[in-house]
């Protein structure tokens, strides 16, 4: 029995870290990087700070999820995030958002 239980566990770790790594590989694909870096600022903040600045806050992920929908300012300054085009779509910016405030 403690076997299964091991096989199941390792397969959703391996599940959730592919997930995690499509996030990142979206974010790249998506343009995101074209503002944002992992660990530095650029022309937005660092995933790192947005993640940190999300940390305690259990609707993180809907806000922000909206917020690269249709774009917004001030969180962060007043310099604005253009909103994500709608080739991009809604299930790519959950994973985007996901990795984001996994790091």
């Amino acid at each position: 029995m403690k076997i299964r239980h091991l096989l199941i566990l390792s397969a959703g770790l391996f599940v959730s870290a592919n997930a995690l790594a499509d996030g990142e590989a979206l974010a790249k694909s998506s343009g995101c990087m074209t503002c944002h870096a992992v660990a530095k600022k650029m022309v937005g903040p660092s995933f790192k700070d947005v993640a940190a600045k999300y940390k305690a806050d259990s609707g993180a992920a809907a806000k922000l999820e909206q917020k690269v929908r249709n774009g917004g300012a001030g969180s962060f300054g007043s310099t604005p995030m253009l909103a994500t085009p709608a080739k991009v779509s809604d299930a790519d910016i959950k994973s985007i958002v996901t990795w984001i405030l996994s790091l």
